[in-house]
């Protein structure tokens, strides 16, 4: 059976736990993507990972970003939302449809 997991500093994470998902409070780079690494090797369909987090470990992200799983998806931490998640979804759809559908160019 597929988990659920989130990544990212504790204050950040500690509210998943009322949906039920594994949280993973980590700090450093190399802890995060180490995390990273045992969560998709532990059959975790999903996992989330905090803005903050994301920027220290954007090459392990690279590695599954083709994938069907995990799915990574980045998520505003609990300073608010820095853009990164909204560019990620983005650029997935442009890649997909070789269009931007979230945004025009010109604005």
């Amino acid at each position: 059976m597929y988990k659920v997991g989130v990544i990212g500093d504790k204050d950040s994470v500690m509210g998943f736990l009322a949906l039920g998902i594994d949280i993973f409070p980590v700090y450093e780079a190399d802890e995060i993507k180490k995390t990273l690494h045992k969560l998709a090797e532990e059959e975790y369909a999903i996992i989330y990972i905090t803005e903050q987090a994301s920027l220290m470990a954007q090459d392990a992200i690279q590695k599954y970003k083709d994938n069907t799983l995990p799915a990574i998806i980045v998520v505003p931490g609990i300073t608010g939302s820095m853009g990164l998640g909204l560019n990620a979804v983005r650029e997935s759809a442009k890649r997909a449809t070789g269009m931007d559908l979230l945004f025009n160019e010109n604005d």
